[in-house]
């Protein structure tokens, strides 16, 4: 069964940036995709980003077109989410996921089997 841990979080002034990061355990995982997501106290679990196995293609939320970016290292089994121009609206955990089938990608929570612990990303104003 694969772990996944996040690290990165804090606490950032509206405007600044941070870099989450996911290490995940296994030798699968070049054939899964990997995602962000986040929840804030009292909402729901929302899709961040994605990015497909081989890393070629990437897909984001609207909230956070333009100012996140997911990547990840295959020969790291590391997925990164690097935010920039952080708004107080960010402010949620951030969870790390493994797509639940190998080569095939969504954006819905349930598209997604295995979960890390969660970060916290607070961004003050």
């Amino acid at each position: 069964q694969v772990q996944l841990v996040e690290s990165g979080g804090g606490l950032v002034q509206a405007g600044g940036s941070l870099r989450l990061s996911c290490a995940a355990s296994g030798r699968t995982f070049n054939a899964y995709a990997m995602g962000w997501f986040r929840q804030a106290p009292g909402k729901e679990r929302e899709f961040v980003a994605a990015i497909t196995w081989g890393g070629s293609s990437t897909y984001y939320a609207d909230s956070v077109k333009g100012r996140f970016t997911i990547s990840r290292d295959n020969a790291k089994n590391t997925v990164v989410l690097q935010m920039n121009r952080l708004k107080p609206e960010d402010t949620a955990v951030y969870y790390c996921a493994r797509g639940t089938k190998p080569y095939t990608l969504g954006t819905r929570p349930t598209d997604f089997a295995s979960w890390g612990q969660g970060t916290q990303v607070t961004v003050s104003s």
